[in-house]
């Protein structure tokens, strides 16, 4: 009789699925309108976002070829350095809509609320609806999630995809069907179509997860696992060969590689690279190391400082940062993602220790073992990465935590009879106060009452979590009440103030600044290296306007802001500042897209339609603004860094002599990158050597036709 009662606490599985409760629909509606409310409200501030993909997307919505491919411009000279499918559902959204930043960024925010719901989804049909809505409810609340779900990078697709593949391996999970396995490998595929080997961090958690609990014998799951192979491969490959197979002068070249291959790119800049720090054509090295050691040379008299000697490898820690455990808590990451950590990982041990006497095949510590691996790999690789990392790269971990929140907590609040289970759950509570302590501590001045409230209510939520009689009847109610406010309170006012903050550029974040936030780019708000603060502070932390930054150093393109007027328009009702989200002005740079004014556009339109392209640019942030001012075909020479030997130099003489090109943009990005073999500084010599220069609203033109 003992140990049939135990077996009943502890063990006994949920109904799957569990019954619905009367108030779950309203509450469900709930959560999904505030979240697409919440990611939707006042979109069109952040204009095209990041131009380095809006471009991209225009060039699909008005060409075919482009699309398929991903191309920067409509005329197919290059492609971004990521596969095409996230663009997809945004230029068909712009061909639909015309070219605007709603029908870009829209579709996101839709991918957000549709990430929610699939994780309430997949959480409830383990753990019961209060797990489910929670769970939702943290991943629509997490800083980096309402940063990225508004934004126009390939994150937000990418996280939707994860969902679905941790979705269908649990549904394998609980009934051993072969087919949920081959769907899990194709979302895997569809994953690298949206930013390549990144999905790849999420695939062993899935195959020990079905490895340890699937219900077949252990040779039927390896087969099945080969069978989720086969269809990783062909949902992925049939893109790959396509463009491995197509003749290399009649399609654009891979962006990113130094050898028009998407292999070289799969493997390379965006793959192995990004682990050892060896990404051949990356600002690691080249114009950013030159750019580097030329503005910790010159130090105080160029105001960049300090940025000087951490743009270089090495300097400061690295070129991204420190590596180490504690790289998710730093200041650039800490308040995107860090908040819930320690709780998760709490929660999933416990949750294990709970369903430790259950059948190998049960599904409640299969979902705690796939959203844990996923978690602790994902989390680790980013923690110790040495090539690029951005703070929004940490999106990838929401689900994660979110799951566990949601999951372990419902769980362990179950059993709260039990007194170690009150013991961890109060133990999960003061370590939610602590993160909260110290990441609203880099923030003195924002909010500032809430930190102590979080720390009183926190406490006294923990105290009463160890109380037997207080978690029962109506005084239950206030302890989850007060809980929920400890663990959520943080996170929704950083994800408020995003929403609230427009972001533009190549680099940004969540929340509000964060004063010593820099650890190479990626640092701070939204900027470079923890430039920002509305461009009241110089590179470096310096104080002082944008504009009184000097000159930059050579290679570096133009300093944010100079040759800018302040409040510029990117897009119409967009406001930019080229100190806040990266080096930019009005030719743009490494990081910002350009943001021509109305003369420069007309100039640039003059004839348009005789020219394949009516311009070409240094680096493709610098070709971006004018492509999508004039919505015609602008050259991004060298990719996003400039450093792709993308044209040769006899190619753009040849385009020169055909009359493909009208004008050459004087400034803008770098042309340099490491080991880079990339042409865009012999092109931009003889440029200078051979046609004469104007200047129209402080642009550099060139034009090729006379």
């Amino acid at each position: 009789m003992t140990a049939t009662v135990e077996q009943e606490t502890v063990i006994a599985p949920l109904p799957e699925p569990p019954r619905s409760v009367r108030w779950e629909p309203w509450a469900l509606g709930a959560l999904l309108v505030g979240t697409g409310v919440a990611y939707i409200w006042g979109l069109g501030a952040s204009g095209w976002a990041n131009s380095f993909y809006a471009a991209a997307v225009q060039a699909g919505s008005v060409s075919w070829k482009a699309f398929f491919f991903g191309s920067s411009d409509a005329a197919n000279s290059i492609t971004v350095d990521k596969p095409p499918m996230s663009l997809w559902l945004m230029s068909l959204s712009v061909r639909i809509f015309g070219l605007n930043s709603w029908a870009m960024l829209v579709p996101q925010a839709l991918l957000g609320v549709g990430s929610v719901a699939l994780l309430w989804g997949t959480v409830r049909r383990y753990f019961g609806a209060a797990a489910g809505l929670l769970a939702g409810l943290v991943l629509a609340l997490t800083p980096v999630a309402a940063l990225m779900f508004r934004f126009n990078n390939p994150d937000a697709m990418l996280v939707l995809i994860m969902i679905a593949a941790v979705w269908a391996m649990m549904r394998a999970v609980q009934d051993g069907r072969t087919r949920w396995l081959v769907l899990v490998g194709v979302f895997c595929g569809f994953g690298f179509l949206t930013k390549q080997l990144q999905v790849m961090l999420v695939v062993p958690p899935l195959a020990l997860t079905y490895l340890i609990a699937g219900p077949p014998k252990l040779g039927k799951r390896v087969l099945q696992l080969f069978a989720a192979l086969g269809g990783m491969i062909v949902s992925a490959g049939w893109w790959l060969a396509i463009v491995e197979l197509w003749p290399a002068d009649s399609r654009p070249w891979i962006g990113g590689s130094q050898n028009n291959s998407i292999l070289e790119l799969t493997f390379g800049y965006n793959g192995l690279g990004r682990l050892s720090g060896n990404e051949t054509g990356s600002v690691g090295g080249g114009g950013m190391r030159a750019a580097g050691d030329a503005a910790a040379a010159a130090g105080g008299a160029t105001g960049f400082g300090d940025a000087g000697a951490a743009m270089a490898p090495g300097g400061g820690g690295g070129m991204w940062g420190t590596t180490g455990i504690t790289r998710l808590f730093e200041s650039a990451q800490g308040g995107q993602i860090a908040w819930l950590i320690p709780a998760a990982l709490i929660l999933l041990v416990a949750g294990i220790v709970v369903r430790g006497k259950a059948p190998r095949v049960d599904t409640q510590r299969g979902s705690f073992i796939v959203w844990g691996l996923w978690l602790l790999v994902t989390g680790l690789t980013f923690s110790f990465m040495a090539g690029i990392f951005h703070a929004y790269y940490t999106v990838a971990l929401a689900p994660a935590i979110a799951a566990l929140i949601g999951s372990g907590s419902v769980l362990l609040w179950r059993h709260r009879e039990t007194l170690w289970v009150r013991i961890v759950l109060a133990v999960s509570l003061a370590a939610t106060v602590a993160m909260a302590w110290v990441l609203l501590g880099r923030t003195p001045s924002f909010v500032p009452w809430l930190r102590w409230t979080i720390l009183v209510v926190g406490i006294v939520a923990a105290v009463a979590m160890l109380i037997p009689a207080i978690t029962r009847g109506r005084l239950a109610v206030a302890v989850i009440l007060a809980a929920l406010f400890t663990g959520l309170a943080g996170p929704t006012a950083y994800a408020i103030d995003t929403i609230n903050t427009p972001h533009t550029g190549s680099i940004v974040s969540a929340g509000p600044s964060i004063q010593g936030g820099m650890g190479g780019p990626g640092g701070g708000r939204g900027g470079f290296g923890g430039m920002g603060d509305g461009g009241t502070r110089a590179i470096g932390g310096a104080g002082g306007a944008a504009g009184a930054m000097g000159t930059p150093p050579a290679g570096m393109g133009q300093i944010p802001g100079a040759g800018a007027t302040p409040g510029a328009a990117n897009t119409p009702g967009a406001a930019t500042d080229g100190a806040r989200d990266g080096m930019g002005g009005s030719v743009g740079g490494l990081l910002q897209g350009s943001t021509p004014g109305a003369a420069v556009v007309e100039k640039l339109e003059e004839n348009s339609d005789q020219f394949t392209w009516v311009a070409a640019a240094i680096g493709s942030n610098s070709a971006s603004g004018y492509q999508l001012a004039t919505e015609s075909p602008v050259m991004a020479i060298g990719g996003f860094n400039g450093s792709d030997p993308s044209p040769t130099l006899e190619q753009f003489q040849q385009y020169v002599a055909d009359g493909k090109i009208h004008f050459f943009i004087g400034g803008g990005g770098m042309g340099g990158g490491m080991n880079a073999e990339g042409t865009a500084t012999a092109i931009s010599a003889w440029v200078t050597e051979n046609f004469t220069a104007t200047t129209v609203d402080g642009v550099t033109l060139y034009d090729l036709t006379v």
